[in-house]
């Protein structure tokens, strides 16, 4: 039933009964609400107003200081890239931590919402080496401390953008504490922590595969890298033996790798080649042999069963070389992919023995060569696809290419430049995940705290099934690689001497100073150094991986290292008696934090890594709980990518956006520009006059109800649309209840138990027992004195109802389902309150007498304002707009709804009573609406309802009803029969519904001639329908092939038809 603001007969507005004392109502909240519901003004005014009044300041509700008493709500917003913009999964995830805060904030609890940005090495880089190249210059022009200048340049400049779009979300995070990994304070707590990892023997440089991208020229991490399927071949190429007694055929995908092959090799099973194995093949092109080997890792039924080992260019082949030790490691490619073409090409390649996650050492080159000596001139200094084109040409012509097929191949991309990654061989620095240091107490390495943090139950997941995802993943857990070949970043804390000799330390003085305690020698060197003002030392030109900084955020941002070394500095006794005070530290207070919400596809990165760090540095685990939520898909279910061409920005559902930019926008930076068409056809179809404006309430209940606990979620805007009406409804409902409370009296007078009564006698006592005396649950009094209060069925019930949502809401929140609290909300406000007891308030107040009057004015006031406070923390600007309009009215005080109290359920107000008659008035309303729909009658046409009820009882609470019924059901009247016979005589051949023991029909003066023939025509297609689902059920082919949930469907028809043709046999039966 829609809320109506004006009478249906007459299309008048429905106007409030007026103040006996006043005619003239004053009605100032009411007369300041716009007509209809516009978000832009209410989020332009609300945003910078709630910001501007601190209200998201950590602490208890606003105040900007915290509650001794209170519990902690703490969350950390996983740091955005500070080069990003808002997209869905951020506008998603936003969400859930917004309205978790909100809601921890106005439940009591000291609350903290901390927010930041990550410098985001590469992405930064790129986007300002970008804009060097517009003004025809280059970061290896400007030198390295020019372009670090340049680029906070841009920070200041641009690097607001996401933090922006945040605000137009709605987000209430603490402003004061916004943080960027790149400022000193948090850049003190990076070098820290590398210091005291290397102290501890944690951190150590070595040479390792890492992913590498050849136009950044730096390893990236894995989540930067996407493996996409694509078309390619697999190449089978004949490796001579050396003897000359035949071949090998090896297939691969990458023939331009064959120039570093070191060996090839088999199962030691594979009966084929068994008695190869230890032999010689003679590599193709490159006039060497290499030997035959056994391994498990081949895969006998793959290919050929034969596998080329490149251990400087494959992952898998590199671990083969750790178990085979007398292979040697040629790299062929250079840092930017091409073939090497001299020997400075291999200064990165002085195999020197290096340190490994195993303890193994890398052996040197064992043929006395450089490796370009290695490689046939003829292929130096190409790029690597140009290689592959003349090698496997060669390969043609020498006739050693048996085979080439067709090949559906993985192939990783970086995300950032589209480039392909290569396996490469690097010095890097490294994390050790699993050894444990000699000088930790808790004898664990980093991973196993890890671990156990989560075994323990100290950290939760929800859903509790990702914990099996996080556990595979540490328990295979490599060291990790943390250094970056960029000049954006914080820089790696080591210093060089000219032997190449590194020394870690906090700045270089340190280092100066661990060189020079080396000796006397290293003494006066460095004395000299300073005499003469030369550097004596170098700095590693690296930074640190950007997961590096943002691993450290849960302690870095809570006083770390300074609260816990001040803790440890004093006595025992002074720390008792300081305990009070130290209970309000941040570090105290807020670590660890409540929750991380995030997707399912950063439990490596973010929540692996701030476990690791948090508990290996604090003893603390950074989060109680970590949410996974699912990752935001188009509607079709496809991942959101701008290179796709489908992805939507969170701002344009709140603006709106007309089709032209919007095409534009989707349309620029394609992957694949050839499929722009296809692009531009899709938008038109789903956006066909563009996206309009649904704002960020709409937006935000939208991305509400989606926080399920699946792994993907496919966003609809049309849903969006559904919420923008579902705020539409709350606005006028509003209006409405302002309309007919503003200014009149609401019942909020002091006035005692006996003054607060039942307004309408119940029935008697039913045959079920139930006696229709028994008092309401809270101060129902005697109804004989004249009562201030006079509450109805239908005011008991609503408040049963919002208790029972309340408690709903509540257990929503504290099982991280946004989904189940959203939907509670909705259906209350629009199923319940507004569709039924608005519509049963308008009856009441226009028919009530003073006290009833009263009673249901408040039960309205009170009721809404309580909605606001509940929905609040989902859709704040339009509840914070409305509230400020109705807390006053109900006689609820404060400066706004977020730092107001957040609704409590009181189960002892639930009225099951009040519950039982609301439903059965329900069951007449929907009895009254179905026989129209029989009829085929418009709602316009208003019928008498004819009742003859079971007992008295039933009579009774008709009678008691009929204004109510008469109202809603669009009735003439309503008219109880008290015997059945006269009511048989009244009706005629009326169709009838039963509900409960009651029948009741609507009365229409109609052609029996007609209606028979009508009926009859109906029942002979009913009777036409069941027998041709009869024999689809009896047929035993049918009913074997059919899945089970088709065969239920056609039985449910089956019973469906019947019973309707039940029906239309009644109604025959009557009309004689």
């Amino acid at each position: 039933m829609p809320l109506r603001l004006s009478d249906p007969q007459t299309g008048q507005r429905e106007r409030p009964i007026p103040n006996t004392m006043n005619d003239e109502l004053q009605q100032p909240g009411l007369n300041s609400l716009s007509k209809s519901f516009e978000p832009a003004a209410l989020e332009a005014h609300w945003g910078p107003e709630w910001e501007r009044r601190a209200y998201a300041k950590a602490g208890y509700r606003g105040t900007g200081a915290p509650n001794t008493q209170a519990p902690s709500f703490a969350i950390q917003l996983p740091p955005p890239n500070v080069t990003g913009t808002l997209h869905m999964g951020h506008a998603f995830n936003q969400t859930i931590m917004d309205a978790l805060t909100r809601y921890h904030r106005m439940k009591g609890d000291n609350t903290v919402w901390v927010p930041g940005t990550d410098h985001a090495g590469i992405a930064t880089q790129i986007v300002v080496e970008r804009q060097l190249q517009e003004q025809k210059t280059s970061r290896q022009e400007l030198g390295r401390k020019n372009f670090v200048a340049k680029v906070w340049e841009w920070k200041e400049q641009s690097g607001n953008t996401i933090t922006t779009q945040m605000r137009r979300l709605g987000d209430s995070v603490d402003w004061s504490r916004e943080y960027f990994t790149m400022d000193d304070k948090l850049s003190k707590v990076v070098t820290e922590t590398f210091v005291q990892l290397y102290e501890q023997g944690l951190i150590y440089r070595g040479k390792r595969l890492v992913n590498w991208d050849p136009v950044l020229k730096t390893a990236v991490s894995d989540l930067e890298v996407e493996s996409e399927e694509e078309d390619g071949f697999l190449w089978h190429i004949a490796y001579p033996l050396a003897d000359g007694s035949g071949h090998l055929t090896v297939a691969t995908t990458r023939p331009e790798t064959m120039l570093g092959d070191v060996a090839v090799m088999v199962h030691p099973e594979d009966e084929r080649y068994k008695h190869l194995i230890g032999k010689q093949v003679t590599l193709p092109l490159c006039n060497r042999t290499i030997p035959v080997i056994a391994d498990e890792y081949v895969d006998k039924e793959f290919g050929t069963g034969v596998v080329k080992v490149t251990p400087a260019h494959d992952a898998n082949d590199y671990a083969v070389r750790q178990r085979h030790p007398e292979l040697p490691i040629i790299g062929v490619l250079t840092l930017d992919a091409k073939i090497k073409s001299s020997e400075f090409d291999d200064f990165r390649e002085n195999y020197q023995a290096a340190p490994t996650a195993s303890g193994m050492t890398l052996g040197p080159l064992k043929m006395g060569h450089h490796t370009v000596d290695l490689i046939p001139e003829a292929y130096r200094g190409m790029d690597r696809f140009a290689a592959r084109k003349a090698i496997v040409a060669d390969l043609e012509a020498l006739g050693l290419m048996v085979e080439i097929k067709k090949h559906k191949l993985m192939v990783p991309r970086c995300t950032r430049t589209g480039q392909i990654i290569e396996p490469m061989l690097t010095d890097q620095w490294f994390v050790a995940m699993n050894k444990v240091s000699e000088k930790d107490p808790t004898g664990k390495s980093i991973a196993k705290k890890a671990i156990d943090a989560v075994d323990s139950g100290a950290v939760k997941f929800v859903p509790e099934n990702w914990v099996n995802t996080y556990n595979q993943w540490m328990n295979n857990i490599q060291d990790w690689c943390i250094s970056r070949q960029l000049w954006w970043g914080h820089q790696i804390p080591a210093w060089y001497d000219e032997q190449g000799n590194y020394f870690v330390a906090r700045n270089e003085e340190e280092a100066l100073k661990q060189y020079a305690d080396q000796g006397p020698e290293f003494a006066a060197k460095t004395v000299a150094a300073r005499i003469e003002g030369r550097s004596l030392l170098k700095r590693d030109e690296d930074v640190l991986d950007t997961w590096y900084s943002s691993a450290l955020v849960p302690f870095s941002t809570m006083g770390w290292p300074e609260a816990v070394d001040s803790v440890r500095a004093e006595p025992v006794e002074a720390l008792r008696q300081a305990q009070g005070e130290r209970g309000l530290s941040d570090f105290d207070l807020y670590l660890p934090s409540s929750v991380l919400v995030t997707g399912y596809d950063i439990i490596f990165f973010w929540v692996a890594r701030m476990i690791m760090m948090t508990t290996h540095f604090t003893g603390k685990v950074p989060f109680k709980h970590v949410y996974i939520h699912g990752l935001v898909r188009d509607a079709q279910g496809h991942k959101m990518s701008k290179s796709e061409g489908n992805v939507l920005d969170p701002v344009d559902l709140i603006d709106g956006i007309e089709l032209a930019p919007l095409l534009d926008k989707r349309t620029t930076g394609l992957r694949k520009p050839e499929t722009a068409p296809q692009v531009r056809k899709n938008t038109e179809k789903e956006f066909p006059s563009g996206i309009p404006a649904f704002g960020a309430d709409a937006l935000r209940f939208t991305f509400a109800s989606l926080a399920s606990l699946g792994r993907n979620i496919n966003f609809d805007s049309k849903r969006c649309e559904g919420y923008r009406n579902f705020c539409n409804k709350l606005w006028n409902a509003t209006r409405f209840v302002l309309m007919n409370c503003e200014g009149q009296d609401c019942g909020l007078k002091e006035h005692t138990a006996e003054q607060c009564a039942v307004g309408q006698p119940s029935p008697p006592p039913s045959p079920s027992g139930r006696g229709s005396e028994q008092p309401a649950p809270s101060g129902r009094g005697s109804q004989e004195a004249s009562p201030y209060l006079s509450f109805s069925a239908a005011d008991r019930w609503i408040v049963s109802l919002l208790q029972q949502v309340e408690a709903e809401v509540a257990q929503g929140f504290a099982d991280y389902r946004l989904d189940n609290v959203a939907n509670a909300i909705y259906d209350f406000v629009w199923n319940e309150f507004c569709d039924w007891y608005l519509e049963i308030a308008k009856v009441q107040i226009n028919t009530g007498d003073e006290a009833q009057k009263r009673a249901t004015r408040r039960t309205l006031i009170r009721t809404l304002e309580t909605i606001q406070r509940l929905a609040h923390p989902l859709i704040p600007f339009i509840t914070e707009e409305l509230w400020q309009k109705v807390a006053t009215v109900a006689g609820r005080g404060g400066e706004s709804v977020s730092i107001a109290a957040y609704p409590v359920s009181q189960p002892e107000r639930i009225d099951a009573g009040a519950i039982e008659d609301i439903a059965r008035l329900k069951q007449l309303v929907d009895a009254c609406r179905n026989l129209r729909g029989e009829m085929k009658v418009s709602p316009a046409t208003r019928l008498p309802l004819y009742a003859v009820a079971g007992h008295a009882a039933q009579a009774a609470f008709i009678r008691q009803n009929g204004p109510v019924l008469q109202a809603l059901a669009k009735l003439s009247e309503v008219r109880v029969f008290d015997d059945e016979a006269a009511w048989g005589l009244a009706a005629q051949g009326a169709p009838v519904a039963v509900v409960g023991q009651a029948r009741v029909c609507l009365f229409m003066e109609i052609d029996v001639a007609a209606e028979k023939a009508r009926l009859a025509k109906e029942a002979t297609r009913l009777e036409g329908e069941i027998a041709k689902a009869g024999a689809k059920l009896g047929n035993e082919a049918f009913v074997a092939k059919a899945p089970p949930a088709v065969i239920e469907q056609e039985k449910k028809r089956v019973a469906d038809f019947m019973a309707t043709l039940e029906k239309i046999k009644g109604q025959l039966k009557r009309l004689g």
